[in-house]
C-alpha cells in the first residue's frame, strides 16, 4: 500500500500548536471535513475519541496513531500533524513518550476489516524505521513531507547472507497496533544484528505472513511475543523458544533475539499438540502461564457475555412497552397470543441460555492456553460443571453450582492434566494417534469428573450452604446488619449460587413484608457499574490505564449491563483478579446499601434495573446510595490496581 496515495498536502499540518490530544485530533478531523472526506465532522470525532478510550494510540519516540472507522468517512485517508510542542499526557505504550508527530486514520465502516488494518499495519511498520521518521520530521514543506512518505530506506533490502534465522509470533488481545509494532521492531533489530527475523502476525485479520514448513525447519529459534495464547503452536515442535509479552520487543528486541539463540526458555514439546515444554521455569513462570491462561479464557468469554446481555436487554426493553418488563421470563408468555410478546419471551430465554455457556467457554480456553487443543474438551466440561449443567442432566434438585471459582479451578486443572499426559505418555509411532484422540481426553475428562465430584462441588456446596444458613439466621438481625449481609452475599459471585441464595431469602422476606429488597437490588447493580466506571476514570484519576485492553472493552459493556441489572458483565474482572475485585465489590455493595437505607430508601419490588427505580420510595436516597457504592468500587479499584502496577514496575 502506497502511503503517499492515502493523503495530500491539504491534510498535513506542520508545526501545529496543539496543547492537548483533543486539540490535535479536533484539528485533524476538521481538515478531513474541510477537504470533503467526511460527511459529518462531529460523528467522526466521536468515533475517534471512542476508540481512544479502548487502548493507547501513542507509541514511542514522539509518535501517535489515533484512528477511527465510521460510515461518515467517504474514502480511506489519513491526516498528519507535526507539533511545535510535545504532548506529555498522550496515553502511550511507552509511558515516557512525548507526542510530537500524529497520524490520524479515517476508515469507512464497510472497510474496517481490510483497509483499516492494512493501513494501520503499513504505518506501524514504516514508523518503526528511524530513517523514515527522520525524513518526515525534517520536511520543511508539506510537499517534502508527502514525498518523504514514499521514501524507502536502503536497510530494508533483504539479504540472503544471514547465518541465523529467528522466527516469531506476535499477538495482542485486540490484534492491531501492538501486534504489528512488535513485529516490525523484531525485524528491524534482526537487520541491524545481521540475523534474519521473520514474524507471523496473529491479529484481527487472522494469521498474516504464516510461517511455512520449510522456514520453520530452517529456523534457529522461536520468539513468542504474545499476550494471548498463540495459535497452532504444534507446528514448531522441537524448536528452542522464549515467551514474552507483546510490548517487550518495543523495548528490547535485540536482547530477545540474543536470548532465543543463546539462552532459550526451553524446547517446544515434540509431542502431538506441541505445547511449550519448559522445565526450567520456576514459580514466576507458572504464575505467568496461569495469568496468560486466564486472560485467554476471558478474551473468548467476553463475546458470550456481550451477546447474552444484548439479547436479554433487547427483550426487557421491548417488554417495557407492554408493561411486563419484570415478568417477560414467565412461561405463560411462551404461548401468549401476542406474537411480539412471545418473541420477546424467547429472546430473553435465549440470552439466559447463552449465559449458560459463559463458564464452559472460559474454562475451555483456559485449558487451551495451557495444553492447546488437547485441553479444550475437558476444559469445556469443567466449565459445564461450574455452571451447574450436570444437576440439570442428572435430575438433581437444589444442586448449587460452583460458579466462577469452579470454572477457574477446573479450567486450570483440565489444562495441566492434559499437558502432563501429553508430555509423559510415550507411544510408538504406530499408536501415536491414540494419545490425542483417546488417552488424553479420557484421562483429563475422568480427572475433572473426580475432582469436581469429591472436591469442587463439596467445597463450594458446603460454603454456599453455610452462607445460605447464615443469611437465614440473620433474618431477625438489626436492619443495617441484615442489609450488609444480603448486599455482601449478592455481590460476592454476581449471579452465582451465593447471589441466588441471598436473593431467595431477600425475596421471601419482602413477600412477607418483613424486610424490603433495597439492599438486594442495589447490590446487583453497584458492582458492574462501579467496575465499568473504573475503566473510564482511571486515566483521569491516576493519569494512567490500570486495566488492560480486554477489561477496558468489557468495562463499557459492564456499565451498560449494570443499568439493565445484569451483573454478569463484571465477571471477567473477578476472574482476572478475584482477590482484588471480590472484597471491593462486597464493601462497595454494603456501603451503597447501608447509605441508601439509612437515608430512607425503600424498594419492595424485585426491580433492580433502571426502569424499577421510579418505584423506589425516596428515590433520591436510593440514588445517593447507588452513587456512593459505585464510586467506592471505581476509585478503590483504580488506586489498588495502580499501586500494584507501580510495585510491579519498581
Amino acid at each position: 500500500m502506497n502511503l503517499k496515495q492515502m493523503t495530500n498536502e491539504n491534510l498535513i499540518l506542520l508545526d501545529f500548536d496543539g496543547r492537548s490530544k483533543k486539540d490535535v485530533i479536533d484539528a485533524l478531523v476538521g481538515k478531513l471535513h474541510e477537504n470533503g472526506y467526511l460527511s459529518s465532522k462531529q460523528d467522526f470525532l466521536n468515533a475517534v475519541m471512542k476508540r481512544e478510550e479502548l487502548s493507547e494510540t501513542g507509541l514511542e519516540k514522539g509518535l501517535a496513531i489515533p484512528h477511527g472507522k465510521s460510515k461518515v468517512v467517504k474514502k480511506p485517508v489519513f491526516a498528519v500533524a507535526r507539533l511545535k510542542n510535545k504532548i506529555k499526557d498522550w496515553e502511550s505504550i511507552d509511558k515516557s513518550n512525548e507526542v510530537d508527530l500524529v497520524f490520524l486514520l479515517a476508515i469507512p465502516e464497510e472497510e474496517a476489516g481490510s483497509t483499516h488494518l492494512k493501513l494501520l499495519a503499513e504505518l506501524s511498520r514504516s514508523l518503526m524505521n528511524e530513517s523514515f521518521v527522520e525524513k518526515i520530521k525534517g520536511a520543511n514543506t508539506t510537499k517534502e513531507f508527502i514525498n518523504a512518505l514514499s521514501c524507502k530506506d536502503e536497510s530494508e533490502k533483504v539479504s540472503n547472507n544471514y547465518e541465523k534465522t529467528v522466527i516469531a509470533i506476535t499477538a495482542c488481545p485486540t490484534g492491531i497496533a501492538h501486534t504489528y509494532m512488535s513485529a516490525e521492531a523484531l525485524e528491524n533489530a534482526g537487520k541491524e544484528m545481521g540475523i534474519r527475523v521473520l514474524v507471523e502476525k496473529q491479529g484481527a485479520n487472522g494469521i498474516e505472513d504464516r510461517h511455512t514448513k520449510e522456514l520453520i525447519k530452517k529456523a534457529d529459534g522461536l520468539i513468542l511475543a504474545t499476550d494471548i495464547a498463540a495459535k497452532d503452536i504444534g507446528r514448531f515442535n522441537g524448536k528452542p523458544y522464549i515467551k514474552t509479552k507483546v510490548a517487550d520487543p518495543l523495548k528490547n528486541s535485540k536482547g530477545l533475539i540474543e536470548k532465543v539463540l543463546n539462552n532459550p526458555d526451553g524446547i517446544i514439546n515434540q509431542e502431538d499438540d506441541g505445547r511449550a515444554n519448559d522445565d526450567s521455569k520456576g514459580k514466576e513462570g507458572i504464575l505467568s502461564q496461569i495469568t496468560q491462561a486466564i486472560m485467554t479464557g476471558i478474551s473468548y468469554m467476553i463475546p458470550v457475555i456481550v451477546a447474552a446481555g444484548l439479547m436479554m436487554g433487547i427483550a426487557k426493553l421491548g417488554a417495557m412497552g407492554f408493561g411486563i418488563v419484570n415478568e417477560i421470563g414467565n412461561a405463560k408468555y411462551a404461548v401468549d397470543g401476542n406474537q411480539v410478546i412471545k418473541i420477546l419471551h424467547y429472546l430473553d430465554a435465549y440470552g439466559g441460555m447463552i449465559f449458560k455457556f459463559m463458564y464452559p467457554i472460559f474454562s475451555a480456553f483456559v485449558a487451551y492456553s495451557i495444553a492447546d487443543r488437547s485441553g479444550l474438551i475437558s476444559g469445556f466440561i469443567g466449565g459445564a460443571f461450574a455452571t451447574g449443567l450436570h444437576y440439570t442432566f442428572w435430575n438433581i434438585e437444589g444442586g448449587i453450582p460452583s460458579g466462577f471459582f469452579g470454572a477457574l479451578v477446573l479450567g486450570l486443572l483440565a489444562g495441566y492434566v492434559s499437558k502432563l499426559a501429553n508430555d509423559k505418555i510415550k507411544l510408538s509411532k504406530n499408536f501415536s494417534a491414540m494419545k490425542p484422540m483417546f488417552l488424553i481426553p479420557a484421562i483429563s475428562v475422568l480427572t475433572v469428573f473426580f475432582i469436581n465430584f469429591y472436591i469442587v462441588d463439596p467445597v463450594f456446596g458446603s460454603l454456599n450452604l453455610w452462607l445460605k444458613n447464615t443469611i437465614q439466621s440473620a433474618s431477625g438481625a438489626g436492619t443495617y446488619s441484615l442489609c450488609m449481609i444480603i448486599a455482601a452475599a449478592t455481590a460476592f459471585d454476581l449471579g452465582g449460587p451465593i447471589n441466588k441464595a441471598a436473593g431467595a431469602i431477600a425475596i421471601g422476606l419482602a413477600a412477607d413484608h418483613i424486610f424490603p429488597l433495597t439492599a438486594r437490588v442495589l447490590a446487583i447493580v453497584i458492582p458492574p457499574m462501579g467496575l465499568g466506571l473504573a475503566t473510564i476514570l482511571d486515566k483521569y484519576i491516576v493519569k494512567r490505564r490500570v486495566f488492560d485492553e480486554n477489561l477496558r472493552f468489557t468495562g463499557k459493556t459492564s456499565l451498560l449491563l449494570g443499568f439493565l441489572a445484569i451483573s454478569e458483565g463484571a465477571i471477567p474482572f473477578m476472574l482476572k483478579n478475584p482477590l482484588i475485585t471480590i472484597p471491593i465489590n462486597i464493601i462497595g455493595a454494603m456501603i451503597g446499601s447501608v447509605v441508601a437505607v439509612a437515608l430512607g430508601a425503600v424498594q419492595w419490588n424485585p426491580l433492580p434495573a433502571i426502569w424499577g427505580w421510579p418505584l423506589v420510595e425516596n428515590l433520591w436516597a436510593y440514588l445517593v446510595g447507588l452513587v456512593a457504592g459505585v464510586l467506592f468500587i471505581a476509585i478503590a479499584n483504580i488506586f489498588v490496581r495502580s499501586a500494584l502496577l507501580k510495585k510491579k514496575e519498581s
